[in-house]
Order: structure tokens, then sequence, then C-alpha cells
């Protein structure tokens, strides 16, 4: 039943009816999203039927599936049930999150650590908390959405810098109002790009410059460093990021996320954060499937050994066919195609040849920078990785997006 409505307002659902895009992407057979998977996030999967190749998941330590995290979520649930029906605030707070706490705070090298429910609660949390409306925030304009969701939650202002462009991070920085106190928030891995920020300049910037440091590394926890702590450990700066956020969606193979800092800082933040207030718990599970995570990347480092090989056999083969891999250095590989609908294109050529791809497009992405992500996992055979590649070959030989080169 449609309500009677003054004339001149406008009905709020009209956007609604008239976004047509999708529905017009179903209808040609070009729409990447939404596909039901039938199994677990394995290197092979089952999509609606058909057994795939996966490269579309952030799974890089392959551990969705692995026995031990299964063990683990089981056995919570036997002891805890199967959520905790409230915030740690109140009634939310179990055995299990003080121990995933301890143990995410001594892993990154920080005095205490934070649990939230997820990872953009995590950067909405800890960036409304933070920044007050005298404050600045200066992002790098690639950072991931929850990074500027959380700036529009905040009251403080947002400027923001070229990417990885440290000659503008100054400028910005040399031109902001220093009466507030400024955050820079930086993705340690660029989700999209697959590159590394360059945090010894950021960091000796923000000395200069009377600013703290967030590095987002969802992306380099579990893949980078000598003890798999991320960006901070890849360059050896662990004393120098304020605040380290992390989540639990990529190589802990579950979900939720955390942020870790002095404990001072942790301690404002379980007061103020409204992100982790007023949101249920991280469930048993969860919680203790990440804790199995975590003995494993401290155990298991051959895992991100391999991942690194999977990673420069995979970009070496595409780049070796003549694609650009952009500035990639990560398990993560941009395959840049230009506009949209060429990205389109190459998803629906590689899906049909049963590899599962990630197609990124405006406004993800810059307008005319569209590509095809490709994601490896440490568990992808030398094999899988060869089909992937062939694949790649003949869908663009077949769309003359790249030359004959051998795969």
């Amino acid at each position: 039943m449609t309500p009677e409505q003054p004339k001149s307002r406008r009905d709020i659902f009209d956007k609604c009816a008239k976004f047509t895009a999708a529905h017009a992407a179903m209808a040609a057979g070009f729409y990447p999203y939404f596909h039901v998977i039938e199994s677990g996030q394995d290197p092979e999967v089952m999509v609606e039927g058909r057994k795939m190749i996966m490269v579309g998941s952030n799974n890089y330590l392959g551990l969705t599936s692995h026995p031990k995290l299964k063990e683990a979520a089981i056995q919570a649930t036997r002891t805890f049930g199967v959520g905790c029906v409230g915030s740690r605030f109140l009634n939310g707070t179990l055995s299990l999150h003080i121990e995933l706490e301890e143990r995410l705070a001594k892993l990154v090298r920080k005095e205490a650590a934070l649990v939230f429910a997820t990872g953009m609660q995590t950067n909405l949390g800890v960036i409304s908390s933070l920044v007050g409306k005298d404050d600045h925030i200066i992002t790098d304009k690639y950072d991931h959405a929850s990074i500027i969701d959380g700036c529009r939650l905040s009251y403080g202002a947002m400027k923001r810098y070229r990417h990885n462009d440290m000659a503008d991070l100054e400028r910005v920085l040399r031109t902001t109002d220093h009466g507030g106190g400024m955050l820079i928030a930086v993705d340690g891995v660029f989700s999209m790009e697959g590159d590394i920020c360059d945090l010894p300049a950021i960091v000796t910037l923000a000395r200069r410059y009377g600013a703290r440091v967030l590095v987002d590394d969802a992306h380099g926890i579990g893949v980078l460093g000598s003890r798999g702590a991320g960006v901070a450990d890849h360059f050896g700066l662990d004393d120098d990021v304020d605040l380290i956020v992390g989540t639990f969606s990529k190589s802990f193979a579950s979900v939720g996320g955390f942020v870790a800092a002095d404990e001072a800082v942790i301690h404002y933040m379980k007061h103020f954060a409204r992100a982790m207030i007023f949101s249920a718990s991280l469930p048993p599970a969860n919680a203790a499937s990440v804790l199995a995570a975590l003995d494993i990347i401290e155990n298991e480092p051959e895992r991100r050994a391999r991942l690194v090989e999977v990673g420069e056999k995979m970009r070496g083969g595409l780049r070796a066919l003549g694609y650009d891999t952009g500035e990639s250095t990560t398990p993560i590989i941009p395959v840049l195609v230009g506009d949209d609908l060429t990205a389109r294109a190459l998803w629906r050529n590689l899906y049909d040849r049963g590899i599962f791809t990630t197609p990124i497009m405006t406004p993800a992405v810059p307008e005319n920078r569209a590509l095809i992500r490709v994601s490896c996992m440490a568990t992808l055979t030398d094999e899988q990785v060869q089909r992937v590649l062939d694949a790649f070959a003949a869908a663009g030989r077949e769309m003359g997006l790249i030359g004959g080169g051998k795969a």
C-alpha cells in the first residue's frame, strides 16, 4: 500500500525504482555479484553446480577448512553456546575474548587490544571515538571504505593525499591547522592494488608534524613480516605505529576485527567506541577459531613462504602474458583492464572457463582503472596456478587484450 504524499514531496523509494543497472547486467549475463558458493572457500569451490578454481577469496593462508579451526569452533559452541546475545560492554565478554585480545596484542607488540564483531565496525568505532570536531584525519585516496566511513561518522575534518605519494602527504600535513589533533589513517596493504603503504616515510612525517598513525592491516596480518604480524612487522616499525587495526575475515578465516594500541587508548575506546558498545559481541565459535588460526600463523611460517611463492608465480605469469599488474608486491594481484565494460567481459570469460575472480569497477576504483582482482591462497597448487594463467591467456587473446605470449 502506497501512502498518500503531498505533491511537493519526493518518495524516498524513487531511487530504488530507478536503479536498473544491476537488472540490465543480470539480463545480459554480466552480473558478477552474489553468485552462490556451495562449498568451503578452498582452492576449488562449487559455484551453482560447477567446480571452479577460487582466486577471488581473501583466504590467504587457506585456513577456512583447516581441521584445527573447525574443531576449535565446535568445542567453543559446546562450551559457550552459539552466541553472546549482548554487547561486550554488558553481558557479552567471554574468557575467549580476553584470551584473544591478549594474544593479538602480543602478536603486534602493543600493550592491549580490543575485539569488534566485524572489521568494518572496527574502523568505524576506532576513528569515530578518537577523532573529534577540532581534529583532522588524513587518508590515502585508495584507503578502504571502512576508513572513509569512520571519518564520516567522526566530527573531525578529513583530508586526503594522492595514493602512496609522500610529497603530497607532507603538503597536506604542512597546510593543516595544527590546533587540533591529527591522525594519519592508511591501509597497510591496499586491498585493490596489492601494493604496500610507504610506512617508513609515513611515520617519519608523522613525527615531524605531530600526527598519530593508524594502519589498517586487514590484508597484511598473517601475510607479511617475520612473525606474520603485518606491515609494521615487515618494516620493523612496531613501536612507531600508534594503532594497528586488523580483521579476522582474511588470513584468520573467520569474521570480526580488532584494534591494538597503548592500554590507555584501548581503555578509552572500550567506553566510547559506539560500534563496539552497541553491537553484539563476537560469537564464541569465531573467537575460538581465530585463536586456532593464531596458533598456525605463529607456528607454521612455511604457509607464508608458500603464499609468497604462489603470488610470485601468478604475478610473473600474468606479466609474461602482457597484463598490467600495477605495483602489486603481495598475494593481491590487480589485472588492470581500463573501463568497466571490459572488466565485466573479462570476468565473464574467465567465469565460463571455470575461474572465479572478482571484477572491481567504479566507484571502488577510479574511473578507467577497472580491474580483475586475483587473490592467491597458500593452498593453491602449481597446477591450479597454471590453469588460471591458461584461462587468462585464452580469454585475453580472444578479447584482444594481450598478444600471443606464453602462459
